[in-house]
C-alpha cells in the first residue's frame, strides 16, 4: 500500500501566510499560552451553550483581555535587542500583563476616581467618558494596532492611523469637501473605539469570538482527527488511472483540505507539499503546477460548507443565517471550480500533445484503491455533513460546528486504531500478540494531543482576534464621521462620468469597485478588506439599487481573491516556494485558473438576473442563468488554454473569439446569451476552418 505523505503546513515549510509567523515557544511559555489558550476555547464553547448573562459585549471584553495578551506572548515584535526568537522578551510579558488589565478595565469592580466601578457604571459613562477611561482607551488602541502589526504586518495598522487621523483632523478640511466633517476630538474618538458597538467590541470581534474562533477549533480537530491525510489520500486514489489524474488531485485535495485549513495559502502549500512530484511527474511545470494549486487552494475558502471568515461578517452585517451565505455561495462555487477543472483538462491534453513525457499516477506504487479507502476513513466526512445537515435544520451555526467538533474528536479514535493495524509491517501483524484496547499511556497520549490540537487551534485564530479588532477602528471612524456614505457618493459619482445611462453608471461603478477592492486586498488580510470594503463600497453599490445579498457577495469575492491578485497574490507564493517557481508567473498563472471567480461577482451586480446565481428567484431563472454562465466559464477556458475540445490547439482567431463569446455569456441576459452563442458557434467554425489548414499544410489525413 502507498499513502500520501504527511501532510504539512506553511509554517513549516517556511511560507508566509497572511499573519506573520508566531514565534516556536518553549518550557515555561509553552506551557502558559497552551494552558491559556485552551482556557479561551473552553470559554469560547461555552458561551455557545451558557452565554454570560452581562451580555455578548460583555463576554468580547473578557475574550479580548485573554486573546490579545497571547499575541505578545507568541509573536515577535521585531524591536532588535528587545526581541527574541525562542521565547518571549521582558518587554512582552510586561505588555502582556497591561493588555489584560487595559482590557479588563471596563469590567473591573473597582471604584477609581471618576473611573472604573464595574461594567455598568462603564457603560453609563457613554458620551461622558472619565480622564482614566479616555487613557485606558487609548492605551488599548495602541496595544491593538500593535498585535496586529506583530501578526499581520505595517499596513493595517497604518491604514487605521489613516482613519484616526480623518477622524482628528477631518474638521481642517474644506467644508465644500464631500468628505470633510466637523471634527472628532479625543474623547470622541475613544468613546466610539472604547464605550460603543462599533468599535474594538463591534461586529468584527463578535463575528471573530463567535463563529470564526469555533471554525478554526473544528478545523484543528478535523486535522487531529486524521481527516487531512485521509483527504489527500483519496484525491491520490481517485484519479491515479487518467491523462489529467495529476491535475485533478491537486484540485480535489486543495478543495477538501481547504475544509480543514481554513486558509487559501495555507491549503495550496499543504496540498504542493503532497502533490508537486505528482504533477512533476506529470509534465507541469513548476510556475503552471503552483498556478493551479494557488487557484485550488483559493478555491476551498470560497467554498461551502465552511468558506471563508469574512463569510460570517456577511452573515452578521445582513442578519441572515450563515447556511443562506452557503447557499448563495454553491453555484458561484461550482462555476469556479469548471473552470479550474477545465483548465487542467486542457493542460494534460496540451501537455501530451508538446511530448512532455506525461506519467500515468500508477507509475511506481499503486496508491490505496478508493473504495478501500472511503471503506475504512470515509467516516472522515461526516462531521462535515453533519454541519450542513444541522444547518438545514435550522439550528445556528455555532452548535452545529460545536456537535461537528465533538463527532471529529470521537472519530480520531478509529482513525488511529486503523492506521496504526495498516501501519504495521505483515510479518509483524501475525507474529504480534493480540491487543485488548490501549493501555493507559496510549489514552493518556491521545487526551493530551486532544488538548493540544484544540489549545493550537486557538492560536491559529490570534492574528484574526488581532485584525477583527483593530477593523473597529475603520468601522468605528467611519460610522462616526459618516464617511462610507460620503465616499460611496464619489463613486457613484466617478461611475456616471462616463454616460447618464444607469446600467453603464452601475457597470462603471462595479468595475471601479472590483479594482479598488482588488488594491485594497493587496496591502491588508481579507478579513479587514471586507470589513472596508463593505463599509465604503457596499453603500455605493446600494445606492444603484443592487441587492444587499449581490453587493455582499460581490465584496466578499473580491476580498478574497486578493490571495491570487499579483503583485503580492499570498496563495501564489505560497505555492511557488513548494514548487520552487518563480513568484511573478506563478501569480499570472494563477490568475488564468481563477479568471472565472475574478468575472462571476460582476454577474452578480450587473442585472437583476445575476442574483440568479446566487440561487434566488424561480427556480426556471436560477437554470438558465447557471447554464449559459457554464457555457461561458468553458469559453473562457478554452480561450485562455488556447484548446477546444474535439479540434485540439487553436489560433488567435478561435481564441479571441471565444473570449469574447465567453465575456457575452457571463452577462446575465436572454440577448447576450444569445449573441453570446452565436460567437462561440462562430470560434468552433475558425478552429476547425484552422485545423483543416494544418492537416493540409502537413499532408495529415
Amino acid at each position: 500500500m502507498s499513502a500520501a505523505p504527511p501532510v504539512v503546513t506553511s509554517a513549516e515549510l517556511g511560507v508566509d501566510d497572511q499573519e506573520r509567523p508566531a514565534r516556536t515557544l518553549g518550557g515555561f511559555p509553552a506551557r502558559l499560552v497552551s494552558v491559556v489558550s485552551f482556557g479561551l476555547a473552553m470559554l469560547a464553547l461555552w458561551q455557545v451553550f451558557r452565554p454570560l448573562p452581562q451580555g455578548s459585549q460583555y463576554y468580547l471584553v473578557v475574550f479580548l483581555a485573554i486573546a490579545l495578551p497571547l499575541v505578545f506572548l507568541g509573536y515577535r515584535s521585531g524591536w532588535g535587542r528587545l526581541d527574541r526568537v525562542d521565547g518571549p522578551a521582558p518587554l512582552d510579558w510586561v505588555l502582556a500583563v497591561v493588555t489584560a488589565l487595559v482590557c479588563l478595565y471596563p469590567v473591573l469592580p473597582f471604584t477609581l476616581g471618576d473611573g472604573g466601578g464595574g461594567y455598568d457604571a462603564f457603560l453609563d459613562r457613554q458620551g461622558m467618558l472619565a480622564p482614566l477611561d479616555v487613557l485606558m482607551g487609548g492605551l488599548l488602541l495602541v496595544l491593538v494596532l500593535e498585535a496586529c502589526r506583530r501578526t499581520t504586518g505595517i499596513i493595517l495598522p497604518a491604514v487605521c492611523l489613516v482613519f484616526l487621523a480623518y477622524g482628528y483632523y477631518g474638521g481642517l478640511l474644506p467644508q465644500n469637501w464631500t468628505i470633510a466633517h466637523a471634527g472628532l476630538d479625543v474623547d470622541q474618538i475613544v468613546d466610539a473605539l472604547y464605550n460603543s458597538g462599533s468599535g474594538f467590541y463591534g461586529t468584527p470581534l463578535d463575528v471573530a469570538a463567535s463563529y470564526i474562533v469555533l471554525f478554526t477549533l473544528y478545523g484543528a480537530v478535523l486535522e487531529f482527527s486524521g481527516a487531512a491525510r485521509f483527504f489527500v489520500d483519496l484525491s491520490v486514489s481517485l484519479f491515479r488511472r487518467s491523462h489529467s489524474a495529476a491535475g485533478r488531485t491537486a484540485v480535489v485535495s486543495g478543495f477538501l483540505l481547504g475544509t480543514v485549513s481554513g486558509s487559501g495559502t495555507a491549503t495550496a502549500v499543504s496540498t504542493g507539499a503532497v502533490t508537486w512530484p505528482i504533477l512533476r511527474r506529470a509534465g507541469y511545470r513548476p510556475e503552471q503546477a503552483g498556478g493551479m494549486l494557488a487557484a485550488a487552494g483559493v478555491g476551498a475558502i470560497l467554498s461551502p460548507p465552511t468558506l471563508g471568515v469574512a463569510a460570517f461578517i456577511v452573515a452578521e452585517y445582513l442578519d441572515v443565517a450563515y447556511v443562506t451565505v452557503l447557499g448563495w455561495a454553491l453555484i458561484p462555487t461550482l462555476l469556479y471550480y469548471l473552470g479550474i477543472l477545465l483548465s487542467v483538462e486542457i493542460d494534460a491534453r496540451r501537455i501530451h500533445a508538446e511530448g512532455r513525457a506525461p506519467a500515468d499516477l500508477a507509475d511506481g506504487p499503486l496508491p490505496t484503491p478508493w473504495w478501500k479507502l472511503l471503506g475504512r476513513f470515509g467516516y472522515h466526512f461526516s462531521s462535515l455533513i453533519v454541519i450542513v445537515v444541522l444547518l438545514l435544520a435550522g439550528m445556528s451555526a455555532t452548535r452545529a460546528v460545536v456537535y461537528a467538533m465533538v463527532l471529529a474528536l470521537v472519530l480520531a479514535v478509529p482513525d488511529r486504531i486503523l492506521r496504526a493495524r495498516a501501519e504495521t509491517p505483515a510479518g509483524e501483524e501475525d507474529s504480534a500478540p493480540p491487543q485488548r484496547g490501549w493501555s493507559r499511556r496510549e489514552i493518556g497520549a491521545f487526551v493530551l494531543d486532544a488538548l493540544r490540537a484544540l489549545a493550537y487551534g486557538m492560536r491559529s485564530a490570534l492574528p484574526v482576534v488581532a485584525v477583527c479588532a483593530a477593523a473597529g477602528v475603520i468601522t468605528a471612524m467611519t460610522t462616526k464621521t459618516g464617511l462610507g456614505a460620503q465616499l460611496a457618493s464619489l463613486l457613484v459619482r466617478a461611475g456616471s462620468v462616463l454616460s447618464d445611462d444607469p446600467a453603464v453608471v452601475l457597470a462603471t461603478t462595479a468595475v471601479l469597485a472590483a479594482i479598488a477592492l482588488s488594491l485594497l486586498g493587496l496591502a491588508v488580510p481579507v478579513t479587514a478588506s471586507f470589513v472596508i470594503g463593505w463599509v465604503i463600497i457596499g453603500p455605493a453599490l446600494l445606492d444603484l439599487d443592487v441587492a444587499a445579498p449581490a453587493a455582499a457577495m460581490f465584496v466578499f469575492y473580491f476580498s478574497v481573491l486578493s490571495e491570487v491578485t499579483p503583485p503580492t497574490a499570498l496563495a501564489a507564493v505560497g505555492a511557488a516556494a513548494v514548487t520552487g517557481a518563480k513568484a511573478v508567473p506563478t501569480m499570472w498563472a494563477a490568475l488564468r485558473y481563477a479568471l472565472p471567480a475574478f468575472l462571476v461577482p460582476l454577474m452578480f451586480v450587473l442585472t437583476d438576473s445575476g442574483q440568479h446565481l446566487l440561487g434566488r428567484g424561480a427556480v426556471l431563472d436560477v437554470l438558465w442563468v447557471s447554464a449559459a454562465a457554464c457555457v461561458g466559464v468553458a469559453a473562457l477556458a478554452a480561450a485562455t488554454g488556447g484548446w477546444l475540445f474535439g479540434l485540439g490547439a487553436i489560433g488567435p482567431i478561435p481564441r479571441g473569439l471565444a473570449a469574447a463569446a465567453g465575456l457575452t455569456l457571463l452577462y446575465p441576459a436572454p440577448t447576450a446569451t444569445a449573441i453570446g452563442l452565436a460567437v462561440l458557434v462562430a470560434a468552433v467554425l475558425a478552429g476547425t476552418v484552422d485545423r483543416m489548414r494544418r492537416r493540409t499544410a502537413t499532408g495529415t489525413p
